[in-house]
């Protein structure tokens, strides 16, 4: 119904120039009733055209809105990638090495430095003395590579009384 309508004025419009051209006569009867056929076909199918464009739109929409939105993940990516190391690190030396073991470290450097002061590199002493000697035993930056890369990593329980620890630094 719309688009019938869209196509009503541009008509008019075509046949009111099919009635100038017809009473003045600068072309014959046949070809000024040809140019009008031509303009209003044209007028019909540009309207079409953008009718079935909308109409791609509408369904796109519509489907858009069948499938819902993308569920949006509950937990940081942060979180999941510091879980990710943290179980990683507990299953394998190499891991705890390489990657558990420096995250805790520069956890314990953060707390070190913003609550006493201290820098785990330049005092190691002052920083050992407030980590305590299990924890230090961990954590300091000259702790060996391990023997077995692929053995057993950091104990569950170690670990917790780590984050503990630097947590109430």
């Amino acid at each position: 119904m719309r688009l019938a309508r869209r196509l009503v004025a541009p008509a008019i419009v075509a046949t009111v120039a099919l009635i100038v051209l017809l009473a003045v006569r600068p072309l014959s009867t046949s070809r000024a009733l040809g140019i009008w056929v031509v303009v209003v076909a044209a007028l019909a199918l540009l309207l079409l055209v953008r009718h079935s464009r909308g109409g791609e739109q509408h369904v796109r929409r519509f489907e858009a809105a069948l499938r819902g939105r993308t569920p949006t993940p509950s937990e940081p990516v942060e979180l999941l990638r510091m879980e990710r190391e943290l179980e990683l690190g507990i299953a394998n030396a190499g891991s705890a090495y390489h990657r558990l073991l420096p995250l805790l470290r520069a956890a314990a450097e953060a707390r070190l430095a913003s609550r006493h002061g201290v820098e785990l590199d330049r005092r190691p002493d002052a920083a050992q003395a407030l980590l305590g000697e299990e924890a230090w035993e961990w954590l300091r930056p000259d702790r060996p590579e391990p023997v077995d890369r692929f053995g057993r990593g950091v104990p569950r329980e170690h670990v917790a009384a780590l984050i503990e620890r630097v947590e109430s630094l």
